[in-house]
């Protein structure tokens, strides 16, 4: 404390003075990092980074001085010795408290991490309190390891509002190989482009070659970037319901004929 490599924010509670925002804000509170700030910890890939650190108090604590996001709940010896919320309890606050693109991101990720499982967070949503459970179950009945990113699981949401779509994540096209979205039946291929797999001039190339096997096949592809997704979701359902509008009308012409 002397050389100020320790800080004592506040009474019997002491840390580095280079200690990170959340692991400062947990200090100053004596609160426990949770939602957001706690799937930061864990290294899952969120939407979008906390704009305040989010720290969970006792109920019985009073609001401290500071800026932050506050919530008050019980918390287990554990997590108030590790100063972080149990993985599965962060999955679950997450989708009580955000919106839904937002909650599955962290669900996701939690379960590509491989330490719960969806029977974890299914069992824990059901047990949730009643003040949002509804949400919590819609996000533990969302979740899949299978999409590998915020990128794909907010494409994935922004599809499920789209009616007559039906997509699986990481669906197998004999030929082309796994494709971020699928819905088999209409034909419609929609895929989160990003630059890391695209600069060079193979991965273009890769690309080509594989768009070029699924129109053989009669699929429609459609792309969308990071920011179409991020920014602007409405243009983006709004183009995915144009084309299932389409494919709609032709499926029906072809039963139809062969009727």
């Amino acid at each position: 404390m002397a050389t100020g490599r320790i800080h004592k924010p506040r009474h019997n509670r002491y840390c580095l003075a280079d200690a990170e925002a959340t692991m400062l804000a947990v200090a100053r509170t004596g609160g426990t990092a949770s939602h957001l700030s706690a799937a930061q910890e864990f290294g899952w890939k969120l939407k979008h980074d906390p704009v305040k650190p989010c720290i969970t108090l006792p109920r019985s604590a009073r609001k401290p001085a500071g800026s932050y996001e506050l919530h008050w709940g019980d918390l287990s010896d554990r997590e108030r010795r590790r100063n972080v919320t149990s993985r599965t309890r962060t999955v679950i606050d997450c989708a009580r408290t955000y919106e839904f693109d937002v909650a599955l991101s962290v669900a996701d990720s939690a379960l590509r991490e491989g330490i719960v499982d969806r029977d974890d967070l299914l069992i824990a949503a059901a047990r949730s309190p009643r003040t949002g459970r509804n949400k919590a179950l819609r996000v533990a009945q969302s979740a899949s390891h299978r999409r590998a990113n915020p990128f794909e699981t907010c494409l994935y949401v922004i599809a499920t509002t789209v009616a007559g779509l039906r997509v699986v994540p990481q669906g197998v096209v004999p030929g082309v190989g796994y494709v971020d979205l699928l819905d088999r039946w209409l034909g419609i291929v929609i895929e989160a482009e990003s630059f890391e797999h695209h600069w060079t001039k193979a991965g273009l190339q890769r690309d080509v070659d594989r768009y070029t096997r699924a129109a053989r096949l009669g699929l429609v592809v459609l792309r969308f970037t990071w920011a179409e997704v991020m920014f602007a979701p409405d243009e983006v359902a709004e183009a995915i319901a144009d084309v299932v509008r389409w494919r709609t009308v032709q499926a029906v012409g072809r039963h139809g004929l062969a009727a």
